[in-house]
């Protein structure tokens, strides 16, 4: 299941860029889902100064304190029992920070991951 909360549903940005973002969230949240766990993911937008905060939350099998200092790694897996590269959550960071955003993650081990990425909305402030 995906639910959407939009509190901000437009920004200007490089199309193939955002889906490939979008496109790697939710492949992970999805693959990353234990068997027997039906997915829940929910996205959500808002407006945090200069920026667009898309938050994309799982109920996955979430990350341990050590894992998450080497996810954006370049061929970093956490798991390897299951299907990837390792290069789909360092492409989003370097999409991110090249555009002048950054990314934030929570997670906890058995409970899933919360991806916050921040795309500026603007060159200058309104």
């Amino acid at each position: 299941m995906i639910s959407l909360d939009l509190g901000l549903s437009e920004i200007t940005f490089v199309r193939r860029k955002l889906r490939s973002i979008f496109y790697n969230l939710l492949n992970n949240a999805i693959k990353y889902t234990p068997q027997e766990r039906r997915p829940e993911i929910r996205i959500s937008t808002r407006e945090s100064g200069n920026f667009m905060v898309i938050s994309v939350a799982d109920n996955g099998i979430g990350m341990s304190a050590i894992a998450r200092q080497h996810i954006f790694e370049k061929f970093k897996r956490i798991k390897t029992d299951v299907e990837g590269a390792g290069v789909g959550l360092y492409l989003v960071n370097t999409i991110v920070t090249s555009a002048g955003g950054k990314i934030e993650m929570e997670s906890e081990e058995g409970k899933g991951s919360v991806f916050r990425i921040f795309l500026k909305l603007r060159e200058f402030p309104a």
